[in-house]
Order: structure tokens, then sequence, then C-alpha cells
């Protein structure tokens, strides 16, 4: 093939490239436009109707352990309110002392009678005996008025695991 011969046939190729390029780009431009749309708070659902009474229905119970950190796990009745809540576990070593706390982020299911919360505990010591509540709140600091009965767990030792938990089949919705 001669030099001009090759010379033109990059030539194609590169034409070819930068269509398909074009093509691209005009074919997501507005999905990725959509994507980085500024968040508005106008868009947001009116807080929903809160439960008269939030009750934990099961837990809260340690899900797993290893030697620096737990996660415990329990389930409500959906608290309503704000959608956005938090799950919130305070602990400590003594049980009159839960100066501690540690708390996730969760959205809730409008459309769902129940909650499961799980949190998440980080820099705990191996081999060592915690004791801890549960509650959960809304984003702005709002309890739900439900508050577990002292339970406790023990971290394991360097490299080991506990699986606690057993999961149970998902309550029927109504």
């Amino acid at each position: 093939m001669s030099r001009s011969a090759r010379g033109l046939s990059m030539n194609r190729l590169h034409v070819s490239l930068a269509t398909a390029a074009a093509a691209v780009g005009v074919l997501f431009s507005n999905s990725i436009a959509a994507q980085s749309k500024a968040y508005s708070a106008e868009a947001e659902l009116a807080p929903g109707a809160k439960a008269a009474r939030v009750r934990i229905t099961q837990g809260p119970e340690l899900e797993l352990a290893d030697d620096n950190s737990a996660i415990i796990r329990w389930r409500s009745n959906n608290p309503g309110g704000s959608d956005e809540h938090y799950g919130v576990v305070h602990y400590g070593t003594n049980p009159t002392e839960l100066s501690q706390t540690a708390k996730s982020h969760i959205r809730l299911n409008r459309s769902h009678s129940y909650t499961i919360f799980r949190v998440r505990v980080d820099g705990l010591a191996p081999r060592t005996t915690y004791y801890y509540t549960v509650d959960s709140m809304e984003a702005d600091g709002r309890g739900d008025g439900v508050k577990s009965a002292v339970k406790q767990f023990t971290t394991s030792g360097p490299g080991e695991r506990i699986a606690a938990y057993s999961p149970q089949p998902a309550p029927r919705l109504k």
C-alpha cells in the first residue's frame, strides 16, 4: 500500500472516530445534564404523618462483630415524619454510662409499615463487652420517642468475626 493510500485510510479512520464521538456526545448530553441539575428543596415531598407510637418490633440485636467494629440492627414500625432519619446506638463499657454514640442515615420508605435500622459502631477494642441502647430520630434531631432496654455484646479477638444474626422472613406488607 502506498504512503498516500495509507494517509487516506488514516484520514477516513479519524473522520469515522470523530463522527462516532460526536454522535455519542449528542445522545448522552441530555441524560448527563439531567443528572447535574442543582438540588431543589421544592421537589421534596412534605413530611409524612408521624406514627402515633413508635415501637421496636424486633431486636435490637448484634448482626455482626469483629475485633474493632459491630453492626447493631432492629426493626420498628415506620416512624413517619421526615423521610430522612437516623438509627442511633448509645454505647459504652459500663451499662450505666453509655456516653458514646454511633448513628447511621436511613431514608424511610413510606409504603412500608416497618423500618429496619442498621448502625455500624467503629473503634471498638478486641474481646471487650459493650452495652448499648438504640433509638431513632429525624434528620433535624427530633427523636421518634422510642428507646430500647440496655443490651450487650462482646467483640471478637483479632482476625475473628462473630455473625450473630439469622435473617427472618420479612413481614407481609398491608
